[in-house]
């Protein structure tokens, strides 16, 4: 580094990019570790994306190649089984760390004044992963993966004036065929680690250019008890090796718990008893499931969406909608963060029971 660092400064000067690194500071308040979570996300997505491109060396898209070829990767690649497993459990370890990161961040009202882009990016960026996870179940082409995504294109479908044309945008049709699968592996593959990375780096932006958010508990400390640990390289290299323990516990559980590949769609038979979605999406589909088939003149199926619909604006919104300075608002948001986790967790349970 002591060769690499003149010669590079010879030519780029980049003292001004590692004095702007060097600026941001992380609060070491009460609670202070929740702020690892945000970089355990982005690492995964990394594994993600590393991953995936291995995969796509195999891989190949259609009806009648697609099951085939994820066997082919799981069964006659060397380690072919290891890196699917690593794709598939990554992408699910990261999806409970995203949740994580954004309630705990919800929990400290950290969407305040000036922070209400970079809350609203973020929420985009979780809308974003989940439709991640949508496109990429279809991709092995079994049977479970088959059946989940016609119910879920079918659940896009009832939503009203414009679901019909996008179903049929999603399945390239009228039924979940071939093109269908074409259409996801597009979306996965190209469309959505686009527009992923546009926010992503708008996010960060953001969070780099204002800083850590000071918790409540942090900024009532005396000013001599208040300490801060530099973000470059201190926070970075701790990040690092937390990293590499999340790695670890990704390995453990590909190695240990392999992905299982199931067996090929076949459109002409009936649906498994057992279908139902990725885990993050089973509350969902269990409270559809609940609300009755008409709701007065409205459609139940119709209802639930707009019901969900209408949360994930609100969420989007809540900066602009939770403008209070009073300190009792914390007592309430904790309320309704902790309701709000409940609720999920017990139709996520039920979904499964």
């Amino acid at each position: 580094m002591n060769k690499i660092r003149p010669w590079l400064k010879e030519r780029y000067d980049l003292d001004p990019i590692l004095e702007f690194m060097r600026k941001k500071k992380v609060p070491m308040g009460p609670g202070w570790y929740w702020s690892y979570l945000g970089g355990v996300a982005l690492f995964l997505f990394v594994v993600q994306v590393m991953t995936g491109i291995l995969l796509l060396m195999y891989y190949r898209a259609g009806a009648n190649e697609s099951f085939e070829s994820v066997q082919f990767i799981a069964s006659r690649v060397e380690y072919g089984w290891l890196i699917r497993s690593l794709h598939s459990w990554s992408a699910n370890i990261m999806m409970l760390v995203v949740f994580l990161h954004m309630f705990s961040l919800f929990f400290q009202r950290a969407y305040t004044k000036p922070r209400e882009l970079t809350w609203a990016t973020g929420v985009i960026l979780l809308g974003l992963c989940m439709f991640f996870g949508f496109s990429g179940y279809l991709l092995p082409w079994n049977e479970l993966a088959y059946f989940a995504t016609k119910v879920g294109t079918e659940i896009v479908g009832a939503i009203p004036l414009i679901g019909k044309a996008m179903m049929i945008l999603l399945r390239g049709g009228e039924e979940v065929t071939g093109a269908t699968l074409s259409r996801f592996f597009g979306i996965h593959v190209a469309i959505l680690p686009l527009v992923f990375i546009m926010f992503l780096s708008l996010h960060l932006g953001f969070i780099q250019f204002q800083g850590m958010h000071e918790s409540r508990s942090f900024k009532n400390l005396p000013e001599e008890k208040k300490r801060y640990m530099p973000f470059f390289p201190h926070f970075v290299l701790r990040d690092m090796i937390l990293w590499l323990l999340v790695l670890n516990v990704v390995a453990a559980f590909a190695v240990f718990f392999p992905w299982e590949l199931g067996t090929k769609a076949d459109m002409f038979a009936p649906a498994p008893a057992t279908i139902r979605p990725e885990w993050f999406f089973v509350f969902m589909f269990q409270a559809l499931k609940l609300i009755p088939a008409h709701v007065l003149f409205i459609e139940g199926e119709i209802l639930g969406i707009l019901f969900f619909g209408a949360i994930f604006v609100v969420w989007l919104l809540v900066p602009f909608i939770d403008r209070s300075t009073d300190e009792k608002r914390y007592v309430q948001i904790k309320r309704i963060g902790i309701v709000i986790i409940v609720l999920m967790s017990i139709l996520t349970i039920w979904g499964y029971v």
